[in-house]
């Protein structure tokens, strides 16, 4: 669990709510269903029209990954790869075969059985790095329809506000009507800009973040393989693959 999403989820609503509660509101006053159905639903119905439904399913696995995905860590990764130089060297590439088996990443799995299987080191490179761009594509299609989730809300929260305006407007002569349309305008455009601010940009941002690690693992793979299969020393392998971690403090996590 990662406890500082969780926090963050919670921090800017409780702000809000708190400064409200200093001016005299309360809770009740942001609860209308009208504004929500109108900024919710038509935000939902935006991105549904967007996007097609795969990317729907990506889109709830990144927002999974902000609050349960773990960071991996590359040194446990590296001294994985380093074991599998040194076996090849020892005992010669065929038995990465029987190694890919317990690989700790599909992309390792497809790496080593390359290389035992005698491929080219071009071909060995495109097979990881295409599907290194496909998982890649992937999250980045699930990012952005959070992303344009984010972007529709507030323009959903004015159609809701106008809307509202438009039965304040048509309800002047009956002064019991006009406290309703002008909560459900102001509270929809509220609506519009949390679900934006405080939610899908957020989850959008800080999945991307997540990602980008996961990813710089997926490049350790390759280059690792790649250099199992050049016969280059594992000494010299560890020595290259460290140069990908920025923080040397991710070593001892």
């Amino acid at each position: 669990m990662d406890f500082a999403a969780l926090i963050g989820t919670f921090l800017g609503e409780a702000f809000i709510l708190t400064g409200q509660a200093m001016e005299g509101g309360n809770i009740g006053q942001l609860l209308q269903i009208t504004a929500l159905f109108i900024v919710g639903g038509g935000t939902l119905g935006a991105v549904v029209l967007s996007f097609p439904i795969e990317d729907f399913k990506t889109a709830g696995h990144c927002i999974g990954v902000v609050y349960l995905g773990k960071p991996p860590k590359f040194e446990d990764l590296i001294q994985e790869i380093i074991g599998y130089a040194q076996k090849a060297r020892k005992e010669g590439v065929i038995v990465l075969e029987k190694e890919a088996k317990n690989a700790s990443h599909p992309l390792l799995k497809l790496g080593l059985e390359a290389v035992a299987d005698g491929a080219d080191p071009t071909l060995v490179r495109d097979m990881m790095e295409t599907q290194l761009s496909q998982i890649q594509e992937k999250i980045n299609a699930g990012a952005k329809v959070l992303e344009s989730a984010g972007g529709y809300s507030p323009t959903l929260g004015i159609i809701g506000a106008v809307l509202g305006l438009i039965q304040v407007m048509q309800n002047l002569n009956d002064p019991s009507k006009l406290g309703a349309g002008i909560a459900v305008a102001f509270v929809a455009t509220i609506y519009g800009l949390v679900i934006a601010n405080l939610l899908c940009i957020p989850y959008s941002t800080r999945a991307k973040r997540k990602y980008a690690k996961i990813f710089t693992a997926m490049e350790i793979m390759i280059e690792g393989i790649l250099s199992i299969q050049a016969g280059e020393s594992p000494a010299l392998i560890e020595r290259k693959l460290e140069c990908y971690i920025v923080d040397k403090k991710e070593k001892k996590e």
